[in-house]
């Protein structure tokens, strides 16, 4: 049967966020879970950050059922530095995740919480001589960084009179660079063996886990493989050495969300490798390597970034508008790099919330700070906006409310939605009493109370 005739159209693709042929025309987000962005605002205020609880469950579950159906022995570990507001923390243990820290702040904070010493690996660069003896009392698993952390130990283990268990963290090419050589024991110039070598001479340490983290936002997950690999051949060297047998393979994280880097071209959603990848990377290596273990290793896991990026948004309004020199629009939002520390290295999706012209010209979206560095995006096609109006800021979950700066504004509410669709405000917004509760006048600053009279000369 002949086709009828349609006449053919061109159709113009408009540059945009969501792919290299742009975003649809007039799509918008104007509402989280089913809660309008507007209720949001005015029960909360602007700016707001959004953290959806059944996003934060669905993504962790889905990381540990990749891992688990590879390797049986997988334990998560809820990276603190990545977000650690006490509910978001808490959500995490409620779905078995152990704590990951790297002060002694945030180990009192995951003890605060509930969670058992034994479930707490304390990593770091800086570990205080009270804060590694708080984790030996609480036996808690220590990855030590440098050998001043294993004099201290050594000193605690002749205090207690007793073998203090530990991890030591390890660099290593992994094809990765610039490669993180900052942080442990070099694999290749043999300080991992040297410093091995040397807590097994004394007795007083018993080395049970190997810790490696390659860096951040890690796009390649065969660097993986290559670390679990090496790894693998040292805990055969230090079993035949020294007898050591290694019980855990602490892999660290690293592994990236959706975002989308200033470098790379096409969006992250669609370019950046999912945590399936990586489970398969590091477990088959693993499973292929059991014969260097004396019994296949617990695979421990701190991922942070993957599990909450996804689940944060930042919703932002705009209040200002100009043309720039060039003749470039530009937008003032009341949320800026105090709040997206971030977005020094993210392309975020920026979505107005409410309906808006079809027409997108290139923009430059600002902050509200008195900097002129203040750019949440330096260039994007975007629509007309007017003050007032909502944009939503998204994923943000990761580092942003652990690294923002209380500098100029206030830092703003933080709200939850529950899996039944319920706000939960785990944050309130800062004010001039928080700010100042910590200060003091000294006695001869202090504003003198003058006579209601004038005194006469």
């Amino acid at each position: 049967m002949k086709r009828e005739y349609q006449k053919p159209r061109i159709r113009p693709h408009i540059e945009g966020p969501m792919n290299k042929f742009g975003s649809p025309t007039g799509s918008h987000k104007d509402s989280i879970d089913g809660i309008k962005v507007d209720t949001l605002i005015k029960e909360f205020g602007s700016p707001l950050f959004v953290f959806s609880e059944r996003a934060i469950r669905e993504k962790y579950r889905q990381a540990v059922g990749d891992f688990s159906h590879k390797y049986s022995q997988v334990q998560f570990s809820w990276s603190y530095k990545t977000n650690y507001l006490d509910a978001i923390c808490r959500i995490f243990h409620q779905e078995g995740s152990w704590a990951e820290v790297v002060s002694l702040f945030e180990y009192e904070k995951a003890l605060k919480l509930g969670v058992p010493g034994d479930k707490i690996i304390f990593n770091g660069p800086y570990k205080p001589y009270e804060a590694l003896k708080l984790a030996v009392k609480m036996q808690s698993k220590i990855n030590v960084d440098n050998m001043e952390e294993i004099f201290n130990l050594e000193k605690l283990a002749t205090e207690i009179s007793k073998p203090i268990d530990l991890g030591i963290r390890v660099n290593l090419d992994a094809g990765i660079y610039p490669a993180w050589t900052r942080f442990g024991f070099n694999l290749e110039n043999k300080a991992a063996y040297s410093a091995v070598a040397k807590m097994h001479s004394t007795g007083k340490l018993r080395l049970r886990g190997l810790h490696c983290h390659l860096g951040t936002f890690i796009l390649e997950p065969k660097a993986y493989k290559t670390a679990i690999q090496k790894l693998a051949l040292f805990a055969k060297k230090l079993r035949d050495d020294f007898a050591i047998k290694i019980e855990y393979i602490d892999i660290g994280g690293g592994f990236p969300s959706t975002n989308t880097l200033h470098t790379q071209y096409l969006p992250g959603s669609q370019t950046n490798p999912g945590i399936d990848k990586f489970a398969e990377m590091i477990s088959e290596e693993l499973l292929v390597r059991t014969d260097c273990f004396s019994s296949p290793p617990l695979l421990i896991l701190e991922t942070g970034r993957a599990l909450i990026d996804e689940a944060g948004y930042l919703i932002s309004s705009v209040v200002g508008t100009k043309r720039l020199t060039d003749g470039t629009q530009s937008l003032t939002l009341d949320a800026g790099v105090n709040l997206l520390f971030t977005s020094t290295w993210y392309k975020y999706n920026i979505t107005p919330a409410q309906p808006h012209s079809d027409f997108l010209e290139n923009t430059v979206i600002f902050g509200p700070l008195c900097m002129n560095i203040d750019i949440v995006r330096p260039l994007i096609q975007f629509p007309a906006l007017s003050p007032g109006e909502q944009v939503v800021i998204h994923p943000v979950g990761a580092y942003n409310v652990t690294q923002w700066m209380q500098f100029i504004q206030y830092r703003p509410a933080i709200v939850l939605i529950d899996e039944q669709g319920k706000t939960h405000q785990i944050r309130a917004k800062e004010n001039l009493e928080y700010m100042t509760m910590l200060e003091s006048i000294p006695e001869h600053l202090q504003e003198k109370k003058q006579n209601s009279k004038t005194k006469k000369k």
